[in-house]
């Protein structure tokens, strides 16, 4: 089926990976009130890799107005420049608040006692491509289930929301399913992740699905930690050893899963203080990616997004 996201993501592509654009997020925090609905570029990563602006232009065709990326590489999106590229988004009648960036240890300078060039950089260049959330979608295997690395990662979480919030934005944290089978002092890694994030600082995007086949159960998550998820990635899943979870799922058409997605989102609604929901799936069964992306737009429709 291609590379999954986590090898993408295990592979380095974002070590230079910057962050999402537009101002569709741009004010978040002065819109809480409102319900926004997102696709992830990963979703149509092939489609972006040929042909970027069509495939920008399809999305909005088929009524999206959001989109978050997965990729920034040597300070460009998709290849063009941050400039460049909030224009191709407004052209398209897109807006892209939100984005993913690896960021890690590496991106603190000891020796200066401040964060590196390259990741003052990714936030200059989101704050020019109208960006307004940094969101890190991975944690090294390194740093799982080592306690004095991983404490530094996590103050590195809130200096690093510090930082971009100088800048006007915000940084955040997307979970995989690794924080939900690993443990470290017999606590649960991820809650570890929120205990020590200061929610003001570091946004959390629940991955739904990611999370479930961790064995995570994200209303059970949302109950525990009220609040603490603006952001969710939605996704539905079916059982399959092909598809980009590896050992159990794949991604589907939301409503044609084994997840209750409509429950999830509406007590996310409720008691998360969710706002924006991007859909992702990574896996399509006998249907294009396009396809599957406008029957996912059509079902959250359905459910009031």
């Amino acid at each position: 089926m291609g590379t999954s996201r986590r090898d993408f993501l295990k592979m380095g592509t974002f070590a230079l990976t910057g962050v999402a654009v537009g101002t569709g997020l741009s004010s978040f925090s002065n819109r809480q009130n409102r319900d926004i609905l997102g696709m992830q570029l990963y979703t149509v990563r092939d489609d972006m890799q040929k042909d970027p602006i069509g495939a920008l232009r399809q999305l909005s065709k088929i009524g999206y107005k959001n989109v978050e990326h997965a990729n920034y590489i040597n300070r460009e999106f998709y290849g063009y420049s941050p400039k460049d590229f909030k224009k191709i988004l407004e052209d398209a009648g897109l807006k892209m608040p939100s984005g993913h960036v690896q960021f890690g240890l590496n991106d603190w300078d000891a020796s200066k006692k401040s964060f590196t060039d390259q990741w003052k950089y990714t936030i200059e260049d989101a704050v020019i491509a109208g960006q307004s959330h940094l969101i890190n979608p991975w944690m090294d295997e390194e740093i799982r289930t080592d306690h004095n690395k991983l404490m530094q990662l996590l103050e590195l979480f809130n200096k690093s929301g510090e930082l971009c919030k100088r800048s006007g934005l915000q940084f955040g944290y997307h979970n995989h399913d690794f924080e939900f089978d690993t443990h470290i002092d017999r606590k649960l890694l991820y809650d570890i992740i929120l205990d020590k994030t200061d929610p003001d600082l570091v946004v959390q995007e629940m991955d739904i699905g990611n999370m479930y086949n961790g064995g995570g159960k994200p209303i059970d998550v949302l109950k525990k930690h009220p609040g603490r998820f603006k952001m969710m990635h939605v996704k539905d899943l079916i059982r399959s050893k092909q598809g980009e979870m590896g050992d159990s799922y794949e991604s589907t058409v939301l409503g044609k899963g084994i997840l209750p997605v409509k429950e999830i989102i509406d007590l996310a609604k409720r008691i998360g203080h969710t706002s924006y929901f991007i859909i992702e799936q990574e896996s399509y069964q006998d249907q294009t990616s396009m396809e599957c992306s406008k029957e996912d737009y059509i079902t959250m429709k359905k459910w009031g997004l």
